[in-house]
């Protein structure tokens, strides 16, 4: 597809659903519904702050509100939405997702999020903190209704499910289904440059090994002390998923109220605090210790597919540097980092 077309072809889409996608809100780039297709930006590098995973696991919603007489389940904020300019980490995020809250029991909100949203993925530039070529996560065949990959002239255009195909008969018209040797010229010309552009990498392969033979390593007691809990990790990680609940009562009425739910962090101190006082992580190694076993090892084996997808943001938003990247290298040369 021709660039030229882009903007007309998304507006097509949205008989789909509402458009939702990478959009700039008071200068910041986030996913949020979209006035129109020309406000997207959907191909750029710089990615979000807070990944995608917010427009299906909302960071604070209403579950249900209840009364003497029983409770009612609350799905207003559930709608059919298009969402566009998902790069290939993000899908895989939201696909690690759909294995840990779609497990039984499954996650009701979630996954009707899930089920009510066609995906449109975007190829991307790769961004200074990638590491997505370390995680096999660059590159994706599935999670997709349609993906794009601009290849400069022009748009190659993956179809990955029968909505995809539903979706480009709204404006057949743009696409040409004859792939020529010059097309598949350019998508390896932009393969090669791309794989060259990366600027950072870790062995990820290595680390569920390394994970187990380095557990008792001083290196947790060093970052700990680096680390100040703030939970800035899990808020931008794609992957992470716990959260709190909590009663709001109606004031005027005791008997009435709603359950809210928000994004919680095991990262936080009191994650870990229960009834009596005890605090089974009450000590920052060990926090850290259990989020990146999450991330370089337990993901992996119990849902098969990783907990890191090398968003590299992390790396970008961590304010004491600790991150995949200084983490894993610390452990594999066994090296503590001079201050």
């Amino acid at each position: 597809m021709q660039p030229k077309f882009l903007e007309v072809f998304l507006e097509s889409t949205e008989k789909f659903g509402t458009l939702y996608g990478p959009v700039v809100r008071n200068d910041i780039l986030t996913y949020d519904k979209a006035q129109n297709a020309a406000e997207l930006v959907p191909n750029l590098c710089e990615k979000t702050m807070i990944p995608a995973k917010k427009l299906f696991h909302p960071m604070r919603f209403d579950m249900f509100k209840f009364d003497e007489n029983g409770f009612v389940p609350d799905y207003s904020m559930i709608e059919r939405r298009v969402v566009v300019g998902l790069h290939p980490c993000e899908i895989h995020g939201l696909l690690t997702l759909d294995r840990v809250l779609g497990s039984a029991p499954p996650d009701p909100y979630y996954m009707e999020q899930r089920k009510n949203s066609v995906i449109v993925g975007w190829s991307c530039a790769v961004c200074n903190n990638a590491l997505c070529k370390s995680t096999n996560t660059d590159m994706i065949q599935e999670g997709f209704d349609l993906f794009f990959v601009d290849v400069g002239e022009f748009y190659l255009v993956w179809i990955g499910s029968s909505i995809g195909y539903d979706m480009i008969h709204e404006k057949e018209e743009f696409f040409d289904d004859k792939v020529t040797h010059e097309d598949l010229d350019a998508y390896t010309e932009w393969r090669k440059k791309r794989n060259a552009s990366f600027l950072k990498s870790f062995n990820f392969d290595n680390m569920p090994d390394i994970m187990d033979m380095t557990f008792a390593s001083e290196v947790w007691s060093y970052f700990a002390d680096k680390c100040i809990s703030c939970g800035q990790c899990s808020m931008v990680c794609p992957t992470c998923n716990c959260y709190n609940v909590t009663d709001q009562f109606d004031v005027t009425n005791a008997l009435k109220g709603k359950r809210e739910r928000m994004w919680d962090s095991c990262m936080f101190a009191d994650y870990s605090l229960v009834a009596g006082g005890h605090n089974f992580r009450g000590a920052r190694a060990d926090r850290l210790k259990l989020w990146y076993t999450h991330k370089l090892k337990a993901y992996g084996g119990e849902f098969g597919k990783p907990g890191c997808v090398g968003c590299g943001r992390c790396v970008e938003y961590c304010p004491v540097d600790i991150n995949v990247l200084t983490i894993s290298e610390a452990l594999t040369t066994g090296e503590v980092p001079k201050q």
